[in-house]
């Protein structure tokens, strides 16, 4: 399988993560300019290069077949991708690029990232079914990236109400 890192999705990453984040901050009044450019920077590198990787190997491992068993599996799998621990690290990201370093604790971070994910686990599976199964392969990663821009606000926003 050949690894996809495109300009598109660089741009496309460095752009929605961000976006959604800072949203999250500026309702919590946690705005800061180095925590938007390092989002940014993990959305152009990381995400960018993970997230479409991800897909791909879905694609290529259960075919895009109308099935209720394909649907199924594709979603399942897109879900178990944004698991508490992807969700754990996002927030250590944030942290992190909020010089919050005294406050990282993995202990913290999984139960809140285990947490959000239950607690989003209905609007994930929907969203990422969306993804998975009605969006083109071409437009997905574009469409993963609004969606967990959104959910990037949720998670932000679970770090006060689960910790």
């Amino acid at each position: 399988m050949k690894l996809e890192y495109s300009k598109k999705n660089i741009l496309n990453g460095g752009i929605i993560f961000p976006l959604g984040d800072s949203i999250a901050a500026l309702i919590l009044g946690e705005f800061s300019w180095y925590r938007m450019l390092g989002i940014a920077l993990v959305g152009a590198t990381v995400y960018a290069f993970e997230i479409p990787n991800y897909f791909a190997w879905i694609d290529k491992i259960v075919k895009n077949k109308k099935s209720f068993v394909n649907y199924t599996l594709r979603t399942l799998l897109a879900t178990a991708y944004f698991n508490p621990i992807w969700i754990a690290r996002h927030m250590f990201f944030i942290d992190l690029f909020s010089f919050k370093l005294n406050e990282i604790s993995w202990k913290l971070l999984l139960s809140t990232g285990t947490m959000s994910f239950v607690a989003s686990l209905p609007l994930a599976l929907g969203g990422n079914f969306v993804i998975l199964n009605l969006v083109k392969p071409k437009w997905r990663f574009f469409t993963s990236s609004i969606f967990s821009g959104l959910m990037a606000i949720y998670y932000a926003l679970s770090v006060t109400f689960f910790k």
